[in-house]
């Protein structure tokens, strides 16, 4: 018989995933508008807005890593 605790683990860590996710791509969708912009202006910006626009995704990999802990207990 499974235990409570252990779904309300699982919960967590989707939770962990899905929030994380919706942050990344909340703040992905500014900076990258901000940075198709920069480009369009000077193609040089190419590279510095690449790395801008990978930055938030870190984000999920933290939720992940949360996730994996979690997902540990059970």
């Amino acid at each position: 018989m499974v235990e409570i605790g252990s779904g309300l683990v699982a919960i967590g860590a989707g939770l962990a995933i899905g929030l994380s996710g919706l942050a990344a791509g909340w703040a992905e969708k500014d900076i990258g508008s901000a940075a198709v912009g920069a480009i369009a202006e000077n193609p040089k910006n190419f590279g510095r807005s690449l790395v801008m626009t990978v930055i938030p995704e870190t984000i999920v990999i933290f939720g992940l890593v949360i996730a994996f802990l979690l997902m540990g207990k059970i």
